[in-house]
């Protein structure tokens, strides 16, 4: 279909669809393995997840000159979604009192501020990445086999959306060309120094609407703004070494999309810097032309 995605996406996304009721092992549930504080954080992350819909949103208002990839929305859109969903699910039947309210999930529905279309899809494609290591590391750190089994299918769904961003990513490169590396690069960048910070980068607590600042991150519209870190920190113990695996798998993956190896996160700005000047000289001479 004119070289579009979407239809081979949602092919390959569609056959290793899992079902709620079929292959999540509800009767394996152990109460004596769940305590109340998991499962808080299972709420948390319930109504972290919801917010795909102000993200999806987001995207279509960006992305209206291409149809191709707003189509694709529809597969992420319903996945995350679901994965609201089945957190939820698990605590309606096991532990209901933690169930989110309706302006719980509410209240990280909020606009986010118009940017760089180039930039979010790198952005959200680290992202998944980060996402796939954090859910990952909480089905290590959980004891309650159900929960377990979530968290690990859950995280092979963000795997799989990463490696679907990164197919709308290499199509960027061959239509924008230094334009695209330049925008890619500069978010890898950030994103592969992200333990040189003081927090974890992800979509949920960057600021995106300058009009409601401060509060405008989706961790600071949860019940508890402070559970993100010290989910990572504290309870599931998200630790250096996991974010380097986080940051490998960027850097990795960086290097096959500009088919160059990029060791450190210094190699891959070194490679960005060259774009940047490369773009400049472009537009200076076109400029002039």
């Amino acid at each position: 279909m004119n070289g579009m995605l979407f239809p081979e996406l949602y092919k390959s996304l569609e056959s290793v669809r899992w079902d709620m009721e079929r292959d999540i092992p509800w009767d394996k549930f152990d109460a004596s393995k769940l305590s109340d504080e998991q499962a808080i954080t299972v709420k948390m992350n319930a109504i972290t997840e919801w917010a795909a819909l102000p993200a999806t949103e987001m995207f279509l208002r960006d992305n209206r000159d291409d149809s191709d990839f707003s189509a694709f929305m529809s597969v992420w859109f319903f996945e995350e979604q679901k994965h609201a969903l089945v957190l939820m699910e698990y605590l309606r039947r096991f532990a209901p009192q933690h169930v989110p309210t309706e302006e719980e999930l509410h209240a990280v529905r909020f606009p986010f501020d118009p940017a760089p279309p180039l930039e979010t899809l790198m952005l959200h494609f680290c992202g998944e990445i980060r996402l796939n290591h954090w859910y990952r590391c909480a089905g290590d750190w959980h004891t309650e086999p159900v929960i377990k089994h979530i968290y690990d299918t859950i995280s092979r769904d963000e795997a799989r959306h990463g490696g679907a961003y990164l197919r709308y990513m290499k199509r960027a490169l061959s239509r924008h060309g230094d334009a695209a590396r330049a925008a890619f690069a500069k978010i890898g960048v950030l994103m592969a120094s992200a333990r040189r910070t003081e927090k974890p980068l992800h979509p949920t607590n960057l600021h995106v609407n300058k009009d409601l600042f401060p509060n405008d991150t989706v961790q600071s519209r949860l019940p508890d703004p402070e559970w993100l870190e010290r989910w990572l920190d504290e309870q599931i113990r998200f630790d250096g070494s996991w974010e380097n695996k986080v940051v490998d798998r960027i850097l990795h993956n960086m290097s096959i999309l500009f088919e160059q190896k990029f060791a450190t996160a210094q190699e891959l700005n070194r490679y960005r810097k060259t774009v940047t000047a490369r773009l400049a000289s472009e537009q200076d001479a076109a400029a002039n032309a």
